[in-house]
């Protein structure tokens, strides 16, 4: 077995050299076979490249993500804090916020339906250490509204 291995490489390396020193066409087979070479490693670099790119600009973004979403002080917190209030409240100018080194007090009034909500959703927020709820009770939702 390996003297029929050996017999077949040898076949193919001499025909490989027949092909390329033909003396007729081997020289642009030669360079035909080295353009394809020269661009298959120029589509490995290109790929190596775009991928090193993506990942920096992943990393990039990650970080700009993680620096702009994370509050640096209370003021820029309050403000997140009462642009997020429209889509978790009905009437956002009711409710009141507070924040102080990250423990935010809501106070003010709003349906009891969404209280909850409101305050789970401040809880989730980065930056926020505790949240202090004071909202207006014995307010129920207004007939229209209530699901039964």
């Amino acid at each position: 077995m390996g003297q029929l291995l050996k017999l077949a490489a040898a076949f193919a390396a001499g025909a490989a050299a027949m092909y390329l020193l033909d003396p007729v066409a081997g020289r642009r087979r030669r360079a035909r076979a080295r353009d394809q070479a020269v661009a298959a490693g120029h589509d490995v670099q290109k790929f190596a490249r775009n991928k090193a790119r993506h990942a920096a600009d992943r990393l990039h973004g990650a970080m700009a993500q993680r620096h702009g979403r994370e509050p640096s002080d209370d003021r820029q917190l309050q403000e997140r804090i009462r642009s997020r209030l429209g889509h978790l409240v009905a009437q956002p100018g009711k409710v009141e916020v507070h924040v102080e080194k990250g423990r935010v007090t809501l106070s003010g009034s709003a349906e009891l339906s969404e209280v909850d909500g409101l305050v789970a959703a401040v809880s989730d927020m980065l930056g926020v250490e505790r949240v202090d709820n004071r909202m207006g009770e014995g307010q129920e939702a207004p007939p229209s509204q209530s699901r039964h």
